[in-house]
């Protein structure tokens, strides 16, 4: 008998990680950022700016790194999330950058910690959606911000740079 109950805690905790019920327990569930710096023209690639941050975005996780990255449609959405995905050994996974509640719905259905590199004009509607509290508008040159979404619901902004 007593060894029952600890081996009925243990297969709940597993079926629900398996489910995708909650992220790991005392971590973050959710990232959004916007793309890092970008050059000029339609469609444009990251900067030399933006890929040395996205470098530098494959290192800031730690242990608490995602299981998942969304990234836009984009070329610029997808380059600052690269090193962190091939860190990682994941593959980034595209989204319509108009359609927030389709993203947040598949975001949702993840196990585990999630990373949405997104746009100015849509991190803080993704933020909110997902629980968090919803940013101010972000500018032009707002680039480098990571808003992190606790699972109770706060919400913190921390840099990528020191």
């Amino acid at each position: 008998m007593t060894l029952l109950r600890p081996a009925a805690a243990l297969l709940l905790a597993i079926l629900a990680a398996c489910a995708g019920l909650a992220p790991e327990p005392g971590g973050p569930a959710y990232y959004a950022m916007r793309h890092l710096q970008k050059a000029e023209g339609p469609d444009p690639a990251l900067s030399a700016a933006g890929r040395a941050n996205a470098e530098r975005l494959a290192g800031w996780f730690g242990g608490d790194a995602p299981g998942a990255i969304y990234v836009s449609t984009t070329r610029r959405a997808r380059e600052t999330a690269a090193p962190l995905a091939a860190r990682l050994g994941l593959t980034a996974k595209e989204y319509d950058p108009s359609d927030t509640p389709a993203l947040v719905a598949r975001v949702r259905a993840e196990a585990g910690r999630v990373l949405i590199v997104g746009h100015s004009n849509t991190v803080p509607e993704i933020v909110e959606r997902l629980g968090g509290a919803r940013p101010g508008e972000l500018g032009e040159a707002d680039y480098g911000d990571v808003w992190v979404v606790w699972p109770d619901g706060r919400t913190e902004r921390r840099r990528i740079d020191p």
